[in-house]
C-alpha cells in the first residue's frame, strides 16, 4: 500500500520537547473498540483498565549511543574527517553495527577516535551503516561508551536543542534495567512509581519483555509502497515465566495491555496463531500494517506517531486507518502533544 496514504499535517509547535511533569500528569487520548474516544489523563489509567489485565513493559535501557570524533588519518599528514556516531545493535563484545555521519568519509580498515580515548576500526560499511570492532570490549567498553556517548535524542528534538543533564534521566523509564536501546520506548516514559503502585493495587499486573531498540527507529521511509520497506531488524527477549503468565491471564480472561509498540512487536513475534504466548529469544523485523491480524495484544498504550512511519501504520492496523486519522486530527485540534516527550493514548483493538 502507499505510504502516503499514512500522511498528515503536523503543526510544528505540537512537537513536546520536554516531557510532562510529573510523568503521569500527561493527557491520555482513548480510543474505544467501536472508534469512540475520551479525554484523560495518564494517572487515571487504573480506571481505564480492569482487575486481571496484565501491563508489558519494554525494560530495556537507553545507552549513551551517541558519539562524536573523527576517522584517523590515512597517512602522518592527514588529520582526518569529523564523524558522529549512533550505536544501534551490538554484534559482539566489542562489536557494535552503528550509523555514521557523513558516511562517504569512512571505508572499511579506517581506524576512528570517538571522544578522547574511545578507539576501534571499521570492518563494514553498508550505505550509512557501519561495524565498528572497537579496541576494548564487555565492560570496559560499556564504561568507555557511558564516559565518551551522549543521549541519542530523536532527530526531531536534536535538531532544536542539544541533549542535557535532564535528558539522561527524562528519556529513561523507571523500569529500565537491561541496557542495549538506542532510543527510549516512550510509551513508558508515563509511568511514576506511584503509578505503577496504584496499578498493581487495582490488581493489574505487571510483565517484562526486552526488546533493545535500534536507530532505524530514526530512519524515515524513503520509499512510496510499504512493499519496498525494509525493517532493522532488533534484539528482543520474552522469558519462559513470563509466556507462562501471559497464557494464564488470557486464559482466565484478562487482556495483554502493550506499553509501547516495541512491547506489541515482541509479543506478536512471540505468538502463535491461536494466540499463545511463546519464549523467544532472537530478532525480530515485525513489520505491521493494516491488514495483519493481531493474535495476542488486546490493548495498546503508545504516545503520537510521526506521519508516515512504520508505527502510525502500526496503529492504523491496530484501531483502523480511518479511526486513526480522525484520533490524530482531534489531538492536533486539542492541542495534544506529539511523539517521545509527548501525550498518550489507549488503544482498544478494533474488531476483527
Amino acid at each position: 500500500m502507499r505510504v502516503d496514504a499514512f500522511d498528515f499535517d503536523l503543526p510544528d509547535d505540537r512537537i513536546a520537547l520536554r516531557p510532562a511533569h510529573p510523568r503521569d500528569s500527561a493527557r491520555l487520548l482513548v480510543v474505544r473498540e467501536d472508534g469512540a474516544r475520551e479525554h484523560h489523563i495518564i494517572r487515571e489509567l487504573p480506571q481505564l483498565l480492569r482487575r486481571g489485565d496484565v501491563l508489558v513493559v519494554n525494560d530495556t535501557k537507553v545507552i549513551p549511543a551517541r558519539l562524536h570524533g573523527r576517522r584517523l588519518g590515512r597517512d602522518e599528514q592527514s588529520q582526518g574527517a569529523k564523524i558522529e556516531v549512533t550505536l544501534h545493535k551490538r554484534t559482539a563484545p566489542n562489536t557494535f553495527r552503528a550509523l555514521v555521519r557523513p558516511a562517504k568519509r569512512l571505508k572499511p580498515g579506517d581506524r576512528i577516535l570517538l571522544g578522547a580515548s574511545l578507539s576501534g576500526g571499521i570492518t563494514m560499511r553498508e550505505g550509512a551503516e557501519i561495524e565498528i570492532a572497537f579496541d576494548v570490549h564487555g565492560a570496559a567498553l560499556d564504561a568507555a561508551i557511558a564516559v565518551e556517548g551522549e543521549t541519542p535524542l530523536p532527530p526531531y528534538i536534536a535538531g532544536k536543542r542539544k541533549p542535557d543533564a535532564q535528558d539522561i534521566a527524562d528519556y529513561q523509564t523507571v523500569y529500565a534495567d537491561e541496557p542495549g536501546s538506542v532510543a527510549a520506548p516512550t510509551a513508558g516514559l508515563h509511568f511514576t512509581p506511584e503509578l505503577l503502585g496504584r496499578l498493581e493495587e487495582a490488581g493489574i499486573a505487571r510483565a517484562h519483555v526486552t526488546l533493545h531498540v535500534g536507530a532505524g527507529t530514526f530512519l524515515p521511509m524513503n520509499v512510496d509502497d510499504t512493499n519496498d520497506h525494509r525493517m532493522h531488524a532488533e534484539s528482543a527477549e520474552l522469558s519462559p515465566d513470563t509466556a507462562e503468565r501471559l497464557n494464564a491471564v488470557r486464559a482466565a480472561g484478562g487482556r495483554i495491555v502493550a506499553v509501547g509498540t516495541t512491547a506489541l512487536r515482541t509479543l506478536e513475534s512471540a505468538a502463535d496463531e491461536t494466540g499463545r504466548v511463546h519464549p523467544f529469544r532472537g530478532d525480530t523485523a515485525l513489520f505491521i500494517t493494516p491488514g495483519y491480524r493481531f493474535k495476542c495484544v488486546d490493548v495498546l498504550l503508545t504516545n503520537f506517531h510521526l506521519p508516515r512511519s512504520t508505527l502510525f501504520m502500526l496503529v492504523c492496523a491496530f484501531s483502523g486507518t480511518e479511526t486513526m486519522k480522525a484520533a490524530y486530527a482531534e489531538a492536533i485540534g486539542q492541542s495534544y502533544r506529539f511523539y517521545s516527550y509527548g501525550d498518550g493514548s489507549l488503544l482498544f483493538r478494533a474488531a476483527s
